[in-house]
């Protein structure tokens, strides 16, 4: 497989404070990769570090195969865009003219592209109104035409959806989508926004206090997520007392309702509640979510 992005052991301390750990990663190429993880476990440091925004204390990374000691990794470095904590645009200026700077900066000889830029991130006619006037969407589409303005193959968008309402994180999200399956532009995508980030990834690195928990990818993650059958009954302490004497792994949710991680017979189990005095009122089959799974897999509570 062919890697966009892989780091070995990068390492990022700041003053006795360990933000990247020992981190080794591996992005393919093509694919929406979600850095999953609680904020402040080190997103952004590695999104800042393989921008040049930052070096690292230790360990290394590679962009398309060159290593970040080479020379050639400020060259390579030119094939990404990134959207880095906040959209980098001029508030006092139009969306086309936010565009044209851009192309300055970057010695793009010809200001043609512009409008095919604007209409790719739906910002074609907004004409002459200045971008300190946009919706946060509409500022978070106009930083991501800022960092495509290059003609990136490798786009890194940190918290792309942080803030939105509903319609512009799904103007995002159909974006990304778009950029990635017709323009075959490998994006990383830091979120803790778990369900939104599992309407687009193709693979996943979990990562906690600065170091990679597990990577796998959306089909190694589906079938890692475990189905459970939600039971609503009378008595969840007489469901435990009965679920303990099947031997079977369960979690209580509430006074009424628990998760049960096991094929069960519904018959058996209901006889095994009628012997506690225990009513069963329903079941239904659930999967574990993106959610629950990084919860149970770095521990804690809430990533919010």
């Amino acid at each position: 497989m062919e890697y966009v992005l892989t780091t070995q052991g990068l390492s990022k301390r700041y003053k006795g404070f360990k933000a990247l750990d020992n981190l080794t990663m591996r992005v393919p190429k093509g694919s929406i990769y979600g850095f999953v993880g609680r904020n402040g476990a080190g997103k952004t440091t590695l999104i800042r570090l393989i921008c040049g925004l930052q070096a690292p204390t230790s360990g290394t990374y590679t962009l398309y195969g060159v290593d970040s000691g080479q020379k050639d990794i400020a060259k390579v470095r030119r094939r990404m865009g990134a959207v880095v904590e906040t959209p980098s645009i001029y508030l006092d200026l139009t969306a086309a003219d936010n565009l044209k700077e851009q192309f300055r900066v970057l010695g793009v000889p010809s200001d043609d592209g512009i409008p095919e830029l604007l209409k790719l991130v739906g910002l074609e006619d907004t004409g002459g109104k200045k971008a300190r006037n946009f919706s946060l969407g509409m500022k978070q589409r106009l930083g991501i035409a800022v960092a495509l303005a290059g003609d990136p193959d490798f786009l890194v968008l940190d918290e792309p959806v942080n803030g939105l309402d509903p319609q512009g994180i799904i103007d995002i999200r159909e974006l990304i989508l778009k950029l990635n399956r017709e323009r075959r532009i490998t994006v990383l995508i830091s979120s803790h926004i778990l369900d939104e980030l599992s309407r687009l990834a193709t693979h996943y690195g979990f990562i906690d206090s600065g170091r990679m928990v597990k990577e796998l990818s959306a089909r190694e993650l589906e079938a890692a997520c475990r189905k459970c059958l939600r039971v609503e009954v009378t008595d969840t302490r007489a469901l435990a007392r009965a679920l303990d004497g099947m031997g079977v792994e369960y979690e209580i949710l509430s006074d009424g309702q628990a998760d049960v991680f096991a094929q069960l017979n519904i018959s058996q189990l209901t006889r095994a509640l009628d012997g506690e005095g225990c009513e069963l009122l329903s079941a239904q089959e659930r999967d574990e979510s993106l959610e629950s799974y990084f919860v149970n897999l770095v521990g804690g509570a809430s990533h919010d």
